[in-house]
Parts: structure tokens; sequence; C-alpha cells
């Protein structure tokens, strides 16, 4: 495990101190420019080792000097095994430091792809027209659904983010994750599913029903609301263990793609349920 101090990365080394004190004297009497170039083609394994016995503010200008010759996924490799970033997809400065094209570079491959897959949400729809034609009430908690899916998975996916970032949530704990926020998500879904049947029932024009009972239509929209936050915040729990399982940054992946899933998944089991219950189409 790294263990950071104010002015070392500390690990435990792979080499004898020996070894690692007399690779570190020789690497250190070069020149600094030829430090960088023999980072460039030394072994990973030695070069960590004896840049773990330097100081901190040291290392991160080697790391930046390496990025800003071009050797970028050089410099994210040794700054993600210095335990400087937790991904290698992280960018190795920090958030200011790095460009806006830095950033860019970084989120567009996915917010692009992802954009193009909300495309299904919208076939979905179309494909339910007549559902909607027969019970226009429907239309009034279609953004309910994807609404309460997309906060309720959010919110356990900051927190499982947060809980990896400070190292109090490892990668092999997801079965704990997996049980602890699927407790919580029928805790969740329960209270926002009454809240719902209350709020059709007492507060829905009867017109609005188009023909069919009230409490049916209410009891439908509330099990789909159901499914869809306990699916959405057991997803978002376990989405940024995935992702840092894929050597993928959580905070740049995570949230976008669990806002694509929630919207699709959310159309579909809202009007599966509806249909199922109400016996439309």
């Amino acid at each position: 495990m790294t263990v950071m101090s104010k002015n070392y990365v500390e690990n435990p080394p792979n080499f004898s101190q020996a070894e690692i004190g007399a690779a570190k004297k020789v690497f250190l009497a070069h020149s600094y420019s030829k430090q960088v170039q023999l980072l460039t083609i030394m072994d990973v394994e030695e070069a960590v080792a004896i840049l773990q016995h330097c100081s901190i503010s040291y290392v991160q200008d080697l790391i930046s000097c390496l990025e800003k010759q071009g050797h970028d996924k050089q410099a994210r490799h040794y700054a993600h095994q210095l335990g400087f970033i937790h991904s290698e997809v992280e960018t190795a400065q920090s958030y200011l430091t790095t460009s806006a094209l830095g950033h860019v570079q970084q989120r567009i491959g996915w917010i692009i792809v992802l954009a193009l897959l909300g495309i299904v949400s919208g076939l979905i729809i179309t494909q339910y027209e007549d559902t909607l034609s027969q019970l226009v009430l429907l239309a009034v908690y279609m953004p309910v659904i994807a609404a309460a899916g997309g906060n309720t998975g959010s919110q356990a996916a900051t927190l499982v983010i947060r809980a990896l970032a400070t190292g109090e949530l490892k990668k092999r704990q997801w079965l704990a994750v997996l049980l602890k926020e699927s407790q919580i998500a029928v805790c969740l879904a329960l209270a926002v599913a009454g809240v719902m049947i209350i709020r059709i029932i007492f507060f829905s024009d009867v017109k609005s029903a188009g023909g069919f009972d009230l409490h049916l239509i209410a009891v439908a929209i509330a099990v789909a609301l159901f499914i869809q936050v306990t699916l959405s915040t057991t997803l978002g729990g376990l989405l940024p263990i995935l992702a840092r399982a894929l050597k993928l940054d959580p905070a740049v992946l995570v949230s976008p793609v669990l806002a694509s899933i929630v919207d699709i998944s959310g159309m579909w089991i809202y009007f599966t349920v509806v249909n199922y219950f109400l016996e439309i189409g």
C-alpha cells in the first residue's frame, strides 16, 4: 500500500534498501533533463522504486516535465504507480493546471457515444405512443421515473467514488457494496413509491385517468418507480468499482454512463410495468 507523507512517497520496496540507495545516487547524479530522459527508457519497476524515495514535489516536477515532452502515457503510468492519481486515464496534473483541451480530450469520447445511445430512449417512447395516447397521465410521470433513478444512482455513485478516493473502500469489497446499496435501494424505493401513490390518488384529476382505475394507475407507476430506484441505486454503487477495476476514471465515466442507463432502462421499465398492470396494448 502506498503511504504518502508531506515530503516523500514510500512503498514497501521490491529491492533491498542498499540497491535502491545505490540506484537513487546514480540517478540523481545526472542532470535534471537527463533524469527525465532516463525515465523514458528505464525499467518501470526500478524507476518507481527510486522515485518512491525522492521528495513528492521533485517527483511531480519530473512527471510534469515528462508529460510536457510528449510522453503522456508514461507520465500517467508513473503517477498511477506512485499513487498521485487513481487511474491511468486521469491526467497527471491537477484539475486547474490541466488545459481545457486536456479535459475535453479526456471526456469527449464518452459524451459523444452516450449522446448517441440516448436515441434509444426516444425509440422506446415512440414504440409506446399508443399507450401514451390512451392515457395522457403517464406522460406527466415520465420525468419522475428518470429523475428519481438518476438522483438515487448519482448519490450512491458519489459516495462510493469518495470512499474509493480516500482509500476507505477497495475494489475487492464490491460484494459488500452490493449488499449495502441493495438494502438502501429498497428503503429509498419504498419511500419514493409511497409518496408517489399518495400524489397520484389524492392530487390527480379523475378525468385524466382516461377511464382507467386511478388506484391501479398509482400502483403501476409506483411499482415501476420502485424497480427503477432499486436498480439505479445498486448500479450507482457498483459502477465506480467496475470503472476502477477496468482502470478507468470513475469521476469521468460513472455520471454520464449512469445517466444514459437510467434513461433507457427507466422508459422501458415504466411502459412495460404500466402495460402489464393496465393491460394496454
